[in-house]
């Protein structure tokens, strides 16, 4: 299923992209040495109820998954890169950690993600890996616009992740978002320019380029839930849900 956003609606999505986007600047700030993942989800869920939205996650359960998922946003610390079950554990000085969260509020979702680093440690291949992923979404942004295709998207990020000396997976990507959190179309982080459905006004996309050091590789968790790196090399990934206007793409997730 593919929803075109009303005119009506669209200012629906920025409350929503607003909201996801200030949880996660709060999130990284609350994120310190010896926080527990936990914490972060509980703190998540005390800000969804408090503006009145509703969790796209606690009640997830894709055919992927050992769902339901039970949390309110998914924690993934350096191996880790998607799906990330919060789990009792304390972050420690250096770690890599992405946030990823979609909410509904209004009836419209909105689905971002960060990583960053933790403590004071600055480890110069975890910073390189943020911010190829970070250039990678920018990359994938430009491509969208009214009349392009899912297929510019798709290869604008998969050539900005390869310049970057990453591999790509493209088993899990970027997707379509309205009413629910995952909808068609599928945005693969890598493709064929010129291909694939034609973008329109209205259109309400989340884009997320991750990548994994080393390998396209990925492993599941005992939890049913966590994808890491087959590896174990670090991991990162960056998200914003974008609607496309008759203008370009506005990005709704920005933090303010």
């Amino acid at each position: 299923m593919i929803e075109i956003l009303t005119a009506n609606q669209l200012p629906r999505a920025r409350a929503a992209g607003a909201l996801v986007a200030d949880i996660l600047q709060t999130l990284k700030s609350r994120s310190t040495v010896g926080t527990n993942l936990l914490d972060i989800d509980g703190w998540a869920r005390g800000m969804i109820d408090a503006a009145g939205a509703v969790s796209c996650y606690v009640d997830y359960e894709p055919s992927f998954g050992r769902g339901p998922f039970g949390h309110y946003i998914c924690t993934s610390v350096n191996d880790a890169v998607l799906h990330g079950l919060p789990h009792d554990y304390p972050l420690a000085d250096g770690d890599l950690l992405s946030l990823d969260l979609a909410v509904s509020q209004g009836g419209v979702v909105a689905d971002s993600a960060i990583s960053f680093i933790v403590g004071r440690s600055n480890p110069a291949e975890s910073v390189a890996m943020i911010s190829a992923t970070e250039r990678a979404l920018s990359a994938g942004i430009a491509a969208a616009g009214p009349g392009a295709r899912i297929g510019d998207i798709s290869h604008a990020i998969g050539v900005a992740l390869r310049e970057a000396g990453y591999p790509v997976n493209t088993e899990f990507g970027g997707h379509g978002l309205g009413s629910t959190m995952h909808q068609d179309p599928h945005i693969p982080n890598t493709g064929r320019p010129g291909r694939g459905y034609r973008l329109r006004p209205g259109l309400l996309l989340a884009l997320e380029p991750w990548v994994m050091a080393d390998t396209a590789e990925l492993v599941t968790d005992p939890d049913g839930w966590t994808l890491r790196s087959a590896t174990g090399c670090r991991t990162a990934h960056s998200e914003h849900t974008i609607a496309i206007t008759s203008d370009g793409a506005e990005i709704l997730t920005l933090p303010r």
